[in-house]
């Protein structure tokens, strides 16, 4: 089990929690939601989603057996392709679809994907940022490692051509295929140009749906002498293999900034599976590392668990406390449509007050004008409403502890829109670099 994806439940969880308790945020209605753990295959995405829009196990295009629809939106991600299969189905019924993961342009097309609102803010500063990390430590020669997508083509036009304006030499160019299938020789092609490269700052660029097999591949590897830089979207605390993790110690990772809700933690040490019993995950988690066992007469029920059990307990490899980007996109975007149907509900009590009973009455469709139109607060900026599209970026260092306590250290950032010059801090006296780096 993936965990640490299962952070983005609790962010919905937390966000719906809080605004159920707002009396001033949707009063007199109570926010609630379905979470379907979607099948990886093409296949069985559509027939899922099918299923959830139709009502019946048998579905078929334009009929509908739910009278009374509940869902407002749908919510998906972190994956941008599961994304993008979904939303093809979504916006023939024309129903709203916010996305949690990183932005991706091919998303952002209005004309293909017209039901669809990123969450994420577009991350135009991130090649700049990289180039600037590479000038600040006099780094002219750089190997460059991307997934062969749309994405990495994208990115690596970026990069090339900030690279070339700052007279930073690109060493290599590696462009992964996404497949397990490419494993046998593409994989081990790209490992040993990584090995025989005299390059020893490399650029990796993708998330763990297009890299997880070269990553742990190079992590086998014990490349001491690398310095990795890397985006957030692929989380190297996540390997479980401990000793792996030596490979990336030391790598500077760009993060996107996001805000900290502090009350997210104090909510995380509340959750167990007495709380929330109708959760599935929970139980598995608490007998996988919580010595419990479950009980002979109830399957669903736990025993002779550790006292004091909580998720603050767990490595950060398996569970980190910390509201991550997908995790602030998810709770941004609960409160997206919770203040988008805030303001339809007061639009419809103008035009036609409730009487005693009566139950606010919606198609999914008529939301869309509001989540154009709807302002969240100061420090949650829609992507679709930005003004300034360069966001500021969060550096990570990744210090490697024993045990797995691998941990993500923020030792800069890079301000996009600060005077030139000005837009880099870093505070190199905490930077841990790799043990044989030089």
């Amino acid at each position: 089990y993936n965990f640490k994806i299962y952070q983005l439940i609790l962010s919905l969880v937390f966000a719906i929690e809080e605004i159920n308790r707002n009396p001033h945020l949707l009063p007199n209605i109570s926010l609630g939601f379905d979470f379907y753990n979607v099948p990886y295959s093409e296949k069985d995405i559509f027939i899922n989603a099918l299923i959830w829009l139709t009502g019946i196990s048998n579905p078929y295009f334009n009929y509908n057996c739910v009278k009374k629809r509940k869902s407002a939106a749908a919510l998906t991600g972190p994956s941008w392709a599961k994304s993008a299969h979904i939303g093809t189905l979504l916006q023939l019924y024309k129903f709203p679809q916010l996305t949690v993961g990183p932005f991706d342009p091919i998303l952002s097309d209005r004309g293909q994907y017209h039901s669809l609102y990123q969450m994420a803010p577009k991350g135009t500063s991130l090649s700049p940022a990289m180039v600037s990390l590479m000038l600040h430590f006099g780094w002219t020669w750089v190997g460059l490692i991307v997934p062969d997508d749309h994405r990495g083509t994208q990115f690596l036009s970026d990069i090339r051509e900030n690279m070339e304006k700052n007279e930073v030499c690109i060493a290599f160019v590696e462009m992964v295929q996404s497949t397990w299938n490419s494993f046998p020789y593409k994989y081990w092609k790209s490992l040993g140009m990584v090995q025989e490269s005299l390059a020893n700052i490399i650029i990796i660029y993708g998330d763990n749906d297009s890299l997880q097999g070269l990553m742990r591949n190079l992590g086998q590897q014990i490349l001491t002498r690398k310095v990795w830089v890397m985006t957030s979207q692929w989380d190297v605390t996540n390997i479980a293999d401990f000793f792996l993790l030596d490979s990336f110690h030391g790598s500077l990772i760009f993060s996107q900034h996001h805000e900290q809700v502090i009350e997210f933690k104090n909510f995380i040490q509340t959750v167990n599976p007495y709380k929330y019993p109708e959760d599935n995950y929970l139980p598995k988690l608490w007998f996988l590392f919580f010595k419990c066992s479950f009980s002979e007469l109830d399957c669903h029920l736990l025993e002779n668990c550790q006292p004091n059990a909580s998720l603050e307990f767990l490595p950060k490899h398996i569970f980190d406390m910390a509201m991550n980007e997908d995790s602030y996109n998810t709770y941004k975007a609960v409160y997206t449509v919770a203040h988008s149907l805030h303001e339809m509900s007061l639009q419809q009590v103008q035009m036609q007050p409730f009487g005693n009973g009566e139950r606010m009455v919606f198609f999914p469709w008529q939301l869309h004008y509001f989540l154009r139109n709807t302002h969240v607060g100061t420090n949650m900026a829609l992507e679709w409403k930005q003004k300034l599209h360069d966001n500021k970026y969060d550096i990570l260092n990744f210090w490697n502890f024993p045990k797995g306590l691998g941990q993500n250290v923020k030792v800069g950032t890079f301000l996009p829109n600060a005077p030139l010059g000005q837009q880099l801090s870093l505070s190199e006296q905490m930077v841990q670099w790799p043990k044989r780096y030089s």
